[in-house]
Parts: C-alpha cells; structure tokens; sequence
C-alpha cells in the first residue's frame, strides 16, 4: 500500500462480495408443482351494485375516491372522504368465510364490523341512506 491510498476503516482489509438471488430454475423431472393461488375478485354483478352505491354517494358529496385491491385471501373495496386520508369504510369478499358469517362485510374505519352476510345487497344497505319524510 501506497503513502497515497487511504484505507476506510470499516472494510479493514477484507474483500466486497456481491450475492444476487435468483428464482431457482425448475427441473423437468419436478413437473408436478401447486398451480398459482388464484386471486379473489368481485365479479360483474357485485361491482355493478358497490359502484351504483358509491355513485350516489359521490353525488351527494360524501364519498370522493376508492380503491380495490385483490388477494388470494379476499378481495376489498375502500371507499375514502379525501385520497390522502385512510379508508371511511371497506366492503370485503372473503370466500373463506362463506359457510359461517358470510363471505361479504362491511368494515368501518375503526376496524369494527358494520355488516356481515351471504348476499352483498344486504351487507351494503348498511351504507345506504333511509330516505326521511322532511315536514315543514
């Protein structure tokens, strides 16, 4: 070493190794893998009923964004006041619950059930406004 060279104090000496992880490559004699979890999703008909309902919340100026995200587990709709803030409330599918409580519930932002059952038009009449008979 060289009066021009500094040495860091942390290495001391001792070679850098870079390790990269790879997927291990599948042999042909192991052909009899899992299949891939298949995602949990809402499907046509219960879309059409969360987004008919969001729609007329929107249009009362309640509800301003949403998000849907889809596991293996379940599939979530949040509904939200403002996109920065956390969820007003989420409506969930859990198809692994469907012989108990039902597979649809609706969650509040505290994380307390607001509605569980096996038809999702019943689980968001929960959501839904009561129209009042207003007398002046």
């Amino acid at each position: 070493m060289s009066d021009s060279e500094s040495v860091d104090p942390e290495r001391q000496g001792g070679d850098v190794v870079a390790v990269a992880f790879r997927r291990p490559v599948p042999s042909p004699s192991n052909q009899t893998e899992a299949p891939a979890a298949k995602q949990v999703s809402f499907d046509r008909r219960e879309l059409q009923l969360i987004l008919n309902l969001y729609g007329r919340r929107v249009a009362e100026g309640e509800w301003r964004d949403y998000a849907i995200g889809f596991s293996p587990l379940k599939a979530v709709f949040a509904v939200f006041r403002r996109a920065s803030e956390t969820p007003l409330y989420t409506i969930e599918k859990n198809p692994a619950l469907a012989r108990r409580q039902g597979a649809y519930s609706v969650v509040s932002a505290d994380g307390f059930i607001l509605k569980r059952g096996h038809e999702l038009e019943r689980v968001l009449a929960v959501l839904d406004k009561k129209i009042k008979l207003v007398v002046t």
